[in-house]
Formats: structure tokens, sequence, C-alpha cells
């Protein structure tokens, strides 16, 4: 598989080498042990989430407290979805910018979002399948939410998704400028000392 780091540090693009024949196609979707050399440490599974959306259906941006967080390691297994990783670490250098990996069934890439980074995808097929490896359980106080279509982050979304679906969670979501001063968004330092701890495990 080869594994590329994405404009937002502490967050990769993986894709891995198919295997066909008359019969379909066999990979290997996830590797700790290529993912550790990339990123400095192991990725401790402790939940596998997996979510089934409608067409336009938009999910994020979604992220939580530091420590513990919850890094993630997203693929999709069925239909497509443009997948978005958003640097709100206050004073990261890439604070506010965004970068996107198109997961898809045909080249079944991954992305592996750190600790600290928003997380949001949009389904550009019916019954996207998207399924999520995580190093934490859900923790419903220690979530939070940005709106996706806050204009300072501006997402883009691609025409081919159509009309958005949203949860009342993520309209109701506050914007990045309003996240930050309720003091809800993890800092860059917070996050790179947390990363820190991490690799001293190994």
């Amino acid at each position: 598989m080869q594994i590329r780091e994405l404009s937002i540090p502490d967050s990769f693009e993986i894709t891995p080498k198919q295997f066909g024949d008359d019969r379909g196609v066999f990979l290997e979707w996830y590797r700790f042990d290529k993912l550790e050399e990339k990123v400095g440490h192991k990725l401790d599974l402790a939940q596998a989430n997996t979510s089934v959306s409608k067409h336009g259906s938009v999910r994020g941006i979604h992220f939580a407290d530091v420590p513990p967080s919850q890094a993630k390691y997203v693929t999709a297994v069925h239909g497509a979805v443009l997948d978005y990783i958003i640097d709100i670490r206050v004073g990261s250098p890439t604070y506010g910018q965004w970068d996107s990996v198109l997961l898809d069934d045909t080249d079944r890439r991954a992305v592996y979002i750190a600790e600290g980074l928003g997380h949001c995808f949009i389904a550009l097929t019916d019954n996207a399948t998207v399924s999520y490896l995580v190093n934490s359980t859900f923790s419903p106080g220690r979530e939070h939410g940005i709106s996706p279509l806050d204009e300072q982050i501006g997402l883009v979304f691609p025409p081919e998704a159509g009309e958005l679906l949203l949860s009342p969670k993520d309209t109701d979501a506050p914007t990045l400028a309003a996240a930050a001063a309720a003091g809800l968004l993890p800092t860059w330092d917070a996050a790179r000392a947390y990363y820190a701890t991490l690799n001293d495990r190994n």
C-alpha cells in the first residue's frame, strides 16, 4: 500500500494494492505496521463504526476533546463519499484549512485522521457505506461539532452531490469562530503533546 501525508499535518491518504481475478478482488485495507511507520505510533483499536448514507448526505464536521480525542481510519466499502479533513487545532500552521480524499469502492482508499482534527464527508451515491476504525469509544460529553456550511472554513461540495441533507445537530453546530470563542477547540500544542506521549509508548 501507498501512504501519503495530506496537506493537513497528521492526516494521511492510504491507497491499497488490489489483486483481481475472475472471482473478484482482494486487498489489505488496513495494516497497523505500515501506518505506524508513518504516524509514529500504533493505532490501538477500541471501536469500529459503520454508517450508511443517502446521496447528498453530509456528516460532520465532528471532533472530540484532546486528550484523548479519537483518531480515525476511514474507508468506503460501498459507493462513494468525498471525505474532508479539517484542521481545527488553534495555533496550527494550517488552522481553518482542509483537504479532501475521494473514498469509493473502486480505488478503495482510506484516510487516517489524527486526534484533534475535524472530520466530515458527503455521500456521492445512495447507500454510501463508510466504515471507521477508531482508537477510543464514543464519549458524548467530549464530542463536538462545527457547521459544515461555515463560510470561514469554506468546504466545497461537488455539484454531483446534489441537494445537501444535514441533521439538525450539524446545521445547529457553531461556526469555527464561535467554537474557538467558546473554548471548544483543541490547540496545536495540546495535540502535538498528546501525539508525543503516544509515540513514547512505542
